[in-house]
């Protein structure tokens, strides 16, 4: 700091020799700063009214995608970029506020080097002759108090240093003046107490009360939160208490000094710049009441009866995970609707090999406990999403399976524990692998199980576009499908034997901005809703975990509706509407093809804004199948004709057995082992790879032991 507060000592030396009081220049040296650095100031004033700008929009971000950290952390990101804002210029003031304040008390705790710029070596002399700490940060201090007290003079013989140089030490010491307003600034509180305990007091109340117009009048401060209001108050009270009692006034009064000085900047800016001019307060105030309210919905976990009991059997079951040695695979679910993606895999591992099926799920409801109930192979544990991020980095496992893409990418990591853990990516759709997944979904597998030519073909594209290493691409298919289509045939025989006067028609949207349930939903019911029909409306999974609060105001607006004619399905287990629906109404989900698939019947696709999860698609070169399969297995409309969708609903009911031939010709190409051996193909893979690894350690340990 010695070297860098030389220019900043010549600026206080001038302003105490030309105004002559040390105190009043210690004042002005605070202005001068100030105005120094009035330009950032104004940008900053600039970037806050750009952040409350942008605050509505980034609280219904919050509101929509409440609990989803990922979702809000990349939505955020893309408005700061949109608005060109700096979400750390706001810390720079406080950087150059702390560094102008370490200036200052180098130079009030060394006033003969930079006020008076006398020789060092001679200073350090008189120091070591008056016995005063030279390591200490007040010894040039105490130089003056002993000139002050007498101990010091003209005439004082000191070696080193010549005679005619102490006389004008003395000389300068004696006529500099540190008192001011009854105080002598090179005082320490501490040290001295009595009314110097005044100086630390008007410290905390200086920043208090910035501290509190800025709650009131910041334009970026009065919209935080009370934690960081307050939270950030206390700090600044306190610090400046410290700052008061344990180093020397003339240190407090350049703080008093510049929160005073900030106070009037700030209300000189909001009038030169005023926030209103720019700032939507309706806008805000409105989006602040949503994200209030996604948040109490948010917060209805905690309400939930079971939420210790859910906590305690966490606890357990994660302990229980952890205590197991010599896991050879498991298998990890978001939600209890993602078993019937494992379901045949599992069924075939379970009824070929002795393997223990160890089973991580989100869903405290999760199917897999009551199944885990009549088979002591599959062992299942109940871990939060928060606790599996943990659990995943430490995890000691062969092999992990799992629906969910983006290994990696976001809080589910490869354990840091076993680095040759295999990781098998098992298909939770039929969809394209480079335009329904974000880039890189799939990067961090070892292995994927492909449901078709197209999907193997598109992985490899992205391995050779972007140089990445090969992964294993295991022709699997779909079992799930052939569930569907076995049920899909039964529900179309029962129809035949059981004709129903009631028209079944499904509604299931993706998740994608601009779906079916956030554009054009009302539409639709108003366009259905009515005697002989019932309206099932199935969210996607997803929309659920992104945009409950959304839902829930959708849930709410249609509560009094006749249930036998509109209905909210949410349970994901269950996918009896699927297959029993007479039409399905869709936008870009890839539900469509399990239900064209299952009942041969076309589904209506309403052209709403294309899922685009991968907006780099392009590069890859391949149209992918959720383009081309929309005229092939249904037929699609714009989304401003929703309100006529009976119209196209009677159209096709004309056109039935045509579609028929034309989904079954569509399925016979599309996806693999369709014969029924789909799971059979997986788990021979499965139980291939988890020999070789078996067989791996086993000779490795023999080639240790012969060493």
């Amino acid at each position: 700091m010695s070297y860098i507060s030389i220019p900043f000592g010549y600026v206080m030396k001038w302003l105490w020799e030309f105004i002559g009081d040390y105190g009043l220049a210690i004042i002005l040296f605070t202005l001068a700063t100030r105005l120094i650095i009035l330009p950032l100031n104004i940008w900053i004033q600039k970037n806050s009214i750009l952040m409350v700008k942008i605050q509505p929009e980034i609280n219904f971000l919050k509101a929509n995608a409440y609990g989803n950290t990922d979702a809000i952390a990349e939505g955020q990101l893309k408005i700061y970029k949109k608005a060109h804002y700096h979400p750390m210029l706001s810390i720079v003031p406080l950087i150059i506020q702390l560094f102008l304040l370490l200036c200052v008390m180098e130079i009030i705790y060394h006033p003969i080097e930079y006020l008076f710029s006398f020789d060092a070596q001679y200073i350090t002399a008189i120091a070591e002759f008056l016995e005063l700490d030279v390591s200490s940060s007040s010894y040039q201090i105490g130089i003056v108090n002993a000139v002050k007290n007498g101990t010091l003079t003209a005439t004082t013989a000191v070696a080193g240093v010549p005679q005619e140089a102490v006389a004008e030490i003395v000389d300068a010491l004696s006529s500099f003046d540190t008192n001011f307003l009854g105080m002598n600034l090179s005082v320490v509180p501490s040290e001295a107490w009595g009314l110097y305990i005044l100086v630390p007091a008007f410290a905390g109340f200086s920043s208090w009360l910035l501290a509190f117009t800025q709650n009131k009048s910041n334009v970026l401060q009065k919209e935080q939160s009370s934690w960081n209001k307050y939270g950030l108050m206390a700090i600044s009270v306190g610090i400046s208490l410290y700052l008061g009692f344990f180093v020397p006034a003339g240190t407090a009064v350049y703080w008093i000094a510049g929160n005073l000085i900030a106070i009037i900047q700030m209300y000189l800016l909001n009038w030169a710049i005023n926030p209103k001019k720019y700032v939507d307060y309706e806008a805000l105030e409105e989006s602040r009441t949503a994200l209030s309210a996604a948040k109490e919905f948010g917060a209805q976990d905690k309400k939930d009866p079971n939420y210790k009991e859910n906590r305690r059997r966490e606890k357990e079951d994660y302990k229980k995970f952890k205590s197991v040695a010599g896991r050879k695979i498991v298998f990890y679910s978001e939600k209890s609707g993602f078993y019937k993606y494992y379901k045949e895999l599992i069924e075939e591992l379970l009824k070929r090999s002795n393997l223990n099926i160890h089973y991580v799920t989100n869903d405290p409801n999760d199917v897999i406990f009551g199944l885990a109930e009549k088979e002591p192979k599959i062992k299942p544990y109940y871990i939060g999403l928060k606790k599996t991020a943990v659990l995943m980095m430490l995890a000691d496992t062969d092999m992990f399976v799992m629906t969910t893409p983006d290994l990696d990418k976001f809080y589910l990591k490869r354990s840091y524990i076993r680095k040759d853990a295999e990781y098998v990516y098992v298909p939770h759709d039929t969809y394209s692998a480079h335009l329904a997944a974000r880039e890189g979904a799939f990067d961090a597998f070892d292995t994927v199980f492909c449901v078709g030519e197209h999907t193997k073909r598109e992985l490899q594209k992205i391995e050779e576009v972007y140089g990445l290493k090969k992964k294993t691409l295991v022709e699997f298919g779909f079992p799930f499908i052939e569930t569907l289509i076995a049920a899909g045939e039964k529900a179309n025989k029962e129809r035949a034997e059981h004709p129903s006067d009631k028209k079944e028609i499904l509604i299931a949207p993706s998740w994608q901005e601009d779906n079916i349930l956030d554009s054009c939903l009302d539409d639709l019911i108003q366009g259905l809703y009515g005697e002989g029909r019932r309206v099932t409306v199935r969210p996607h999974p997803e929309y659920v975990k992104r945009y409950g609060y959304r839902l829930s105001k959708i849930l709410e607006k249609y509560k009094d509706y006749d249930r036998d004619k509109l209905v909210f399905e949410t349970d994901f287990s269950v996918n009896k509407s699927i297959y029993t629906s007479d039409v399905m109404i869709t936008d870009w989900s890839a539900v469509a093809v399990e239900f064209c698939f299952a009942t041969k019947r076309p589904a209506i696709f309403i052209d709403t804004k294309m899922k685009v999860i991968n907006p780099n698609w392009e590069k890859i070169g391949i149209t992918p199948v959720e383009i081309t399969l929309r005229n092939e297995i249904g037929v699609s409309i714009a989304k401003d004709k929703a309100g006529e969708i009976m119209g196209v609903i009677e159209e096709l009911s004309g056109k039935e057995k045509e579609y028929k031939q034309k989904i079954e010709n569509r399925l016979s190409t599309f996806l693999y082992n369709l014969d029924g051996t789909a799971a059979k193909k997986g788990a021979d893979y499965i139980l291939s790879s988890l020999m070789q690894k078996q067989n791996e350690r086993k000779k490795a340990k023999e080639q240790k032991d012969d060493k």
